[in-house]
């Protein structure tokens, strides 16, 4: 049962949530690891940036359904489940965790993961970094939006949507855009140097993480989250998962998508991603509610990862079964 193995990064989260628990940063530290935080988040969206192909941006989106259809359900099915859920509220845990479920639903799909799935399950790759890449992109505007739209968003300091969009921007976009322009340059060791955009990713990730529940464990944040909260937690993502899934399942097939595109839909329209949603909450939210509205994204993360772990598999021993099949009546012809 290997897609029940914790994902690396996972592990290093949690790590990095204990240490935060026991050894918080405080004082002058705050302040450095804020600038730090801030520096690998631009070079994160950066190496992005310088990464991203535009040939193959172009050759995948031609499939404008499909790509509608992904925008739709990243954008509007899942802030509806976060609504439906937040006006269940079946289970009384605190009103910043429901904030965390509704943020977590109006978040831009992932696009490494989602890619990587895609292609390990046989599935229209070109397709899927066009979509994934798109989403990605269009969160940092719609997420923000999103956020004021559905939720009351209380900030330290007087803030409206724009303001956020304006931080967000120059914060992830901006850094984004200036590395795309620079692919003519640097593209050539970007690609040698691959791994170098992972490293720069999980660091960014941890330190902001760090940082929020620094932040939140000198609030008291587990005087208010245990065992009981956390439980929650995992069977509200894992419902939240498997509707989003049924629900792009029967869209690929009401739509006529081949099975290549019905891959692509299943694991660019169903995930959520922890590199944007990460610095987008530190930006949105005010730094002693980040730690605990960003509990339900963690979490939902590993879930997302275990699960369609195991459809990729699925689907490529369904691709493999096929094709001895189609060998063995060939050699019978």
């Amino acid at each position: 049962m290997g897609f029940l193995r914790l994902d690396p990064m996972m592990v290093k989260l949690i790590i990095t949530v204990l240490l935060a628990s026991f050894i918080p940063a405080k004082g002058g530290f705050v302040d450095f690891f804020e600038y730090l935080t801030t520096a690998a988040i631009a070079l994160l969206f950066f190496m992005h940036g310088a990464k991203l192909s535009r040939e193959k941006i172009i050759a995948g989106s031609s499939h404008w359904r499909l790509h509608l259809w992904i925008m739709c359900s990243t954008f509007v099915v899942f802030p509806i489940l976060g609504l439906l859920l937040v006006w269940w509220h079946p289970v009384n845990v605190g009103t910043e965790i429901y904030t965390g479920f509704i943020y977590l639903c109006i978040l831009p799909a992932t696009v490494q993961s989602a890619i990587a799935f895609t292609s390990m399950a046989g599935g229209n790759v070109a397709a899927a970094v066009c979509a994934a890449s798109a989403s990605s992109l269009l969160g940092v505007f719609v997420s923000p939006l999103l956020v004021n739209l559905v939720m009351n968003v209380h900030s330290d300091a007087p803030s409206n949507g724009l303001e956020q969009i304006g931080k967000i921007m120059l914060q992830l976009l901006v850094p984004f855009v200036i590395g795309h322009l620079s692919r003519r340059w640097i593209g050539g060791w970007i690609e040698k140097h691959r791994s170098l955009i992972g490293k720069t990713d999980q660091t960014s990730i941890l330190l902001v993480v760090y940082s929020a529940f620094s932040e939140a464990v000198v609030n008291g944040i587990w005087h208010r989250v245990g065992i009981d909260t956390l439980l929650w937690i995992l069977v509200g993502s894992l419902a939240i998962l498997f509707i989003a899934l049924a629900i792009n399942l029967g869209a690929s097939r009401l739509f006529g998508f081949s099975r290549a595109d019905e891959i692509v839909v299943l694991f660019c329209g169903s995930k959520k991603s922890l590199a944007n949603g990460v610095p987008m909450a530190n930006i949105l939210f005010p730094a002693a509610s980040v730690g605990i509205i960003v509990l339900p994204l963690m979490i939902f993360h590993q879930v997302q990862l275990m699960v369609c772990s195991f459809i990729a598999q699925r689907y490529k021993a369904g691709n493999e079964k096929r094709l001895a099949q189609q060998q063995i009546e060939a050699q019978k012809s």
